[in-house]
C-alpha cells in the first residue's frame, strides 16, 4: 500500500465517524453556482473538507468546501458543496482524492455538475447540458504513477465514460416535462485564465459542444474506482470564439443560481427514478 491509500482510508474512516449510521451509494458534486442544491437533503450532516485529514480545501467562491449527507428522495445521498480544480496549486490526483474515499465508503453513482461555456451555437445560457463524452485537453491525468489495484485496474476502459442508462432516464425528465435538455461534448481545459477567441473556434470545430476547468479528472478517477458517472453541465455563457464579450466568474456563478430550480426538479427526477 502506499501512503496516498493510507491517506485515504484515514479520510474514509473519519467522514464515516462523522456520518455515523448514513451509507450513502448516490454521490453528487455540485458546480460553481450549483451548491444551493444541498439544502433540499433532510436530516443532514455537515462535514466541512477542512475537518478531514489529507483533504485539500476549496478556494473558489462559489465552493463552500463541505459535504452534506442526507436523505432525499427515499436514498441517501452524499453532496460534495464545491470541488477541487488543478488551477488551485492542487495535483490531480489531489483533484480526485474525494472519489476514491466516496468509493470506500460504498457509494456507486456518481453524478458530477458544472459550470460550462457553450461552444455549441445551438445553446443558450442556462440550458443544461447532459455530458455524453468528453476530450481532456487538461495536458494531464489523475491516473498517472504506481496504479493502486485496491483502488481500480491500471488501464480502465472509457469507450462508455457517461452511463448510457442515466442518460436515458435524464431524458425521460426531459420528455415529462417539456423541459429544455441539450447534449454534447464536454472539453476540459486545465484553466484558471479563459480561453482565448482562437481556442474557442478551435475547440469547437475538433468537437467541443461545452467547455470548462473541471470533471474530466473526477470522471476518469470514478471510471477507474468503478463508480456509474453521469455528467451535466450548467451552460452559463456562449464562448464562442467569433464572437466573444469579456466574462467574469461572478457572472458564471449569477447564471447558474438561476438555473437552480430546473436544476432542481432534474436531480430529484434522478434520484428518484435510479436503480441501483
Amino acid at each position: 500500500m502506499t501512503q496516498y491509500y493510507d491517506q485515504l482510508q484515514e479520510a474514509k474512516q473519519e467522514l464515516q465517524r462523522r456520518i455515523g449510521s448514513f451509507k450513502p451509494k448516490i454521490a453528487i458534486i455540485l458546480g460553481s453556482g450549483l451548491g444551493g442544491f444541498a439544502d433540499e437533503a433532510t436530516n443532514r450532516i455537515y462535514v466541512p473538507y477542512d475537518e478531514l485529514p489529507h483533504f485539500p480545501i476549496s478556494t473558489v467562491a462559489g465552493h463552500a468546501g463541505q459535504f452534506v449527507v442526507g436523505e432525499l428522495e427515499g436514498q441517501q445521498v452524499l453532496l460534495m458543496q464545491g470541488r477541487f480544480h488543478a488551477y488551485e496549486g492542487y495535483s490531480l490526483k489531489q483533484v480526485v482524492f474525494p472519489i476514491y474515499v466516496m468509493k470506500m465508503l460504498g457509494v456507486e453513482l456518481l453524478i458530477l455538475t458544472n459550470a460550462a461555456g457553450g461552444l455549441n451555437r445551438s445553446f443558450m445560457p442556462g440550458d443544461l447540458m447532459l455530458i455524453n463524452d468528453h476530450i481532456n485537453f487538461t495536458g494531464d491525468n489523475p491516473l498517472i504513477g504506481p496504479n493502486e489495484p485496491e483502488l481500480g485496474e491500471r488501464f480502465p476502459d472509457m469507450s462508455q465514460a457517461y452511463d448510457r442508462y442515466l442518460i436515458g432516464l435524464a431524458r425521460s425528465w426531459s420528455i415529462a416535462t417539456g423541459r429544455r435538455l441539450v447534449e454534447g461534448v464536454y472539453c476540459g481545459i486545465r484553466g484558471p485564465s479563459y480561453m482565448t477567441p482562437a481556442e474557442l473556434t478551435w475547440l469547437a470545430k475538433v468537437g467541443g459542444d461545452a467547455i470548462g476547468m473541471s470533471t474530466v479528472a473526477e470522471t476518469i478517477a470514478a471510471r477507474h474506482a468503478g463508480l456509474r458517472v453521469l455528467g451535466i453541465s450548467c451552460i452559463t455563457d456562449m464562448a464562442i470564439g467569433e464572437t466573444l464579450e469579456p466574462l467574469s466568474h461572478a457572472q458564471v456563478v449569477a447564471v447558474a443560481k438561476e438555473t437552480q430550480p430546473k436544476f432542481i426538479e432534474l436531480l430529484r427526477h434522478l434520484v428518484h427514478g435510479v436503480e441501483i
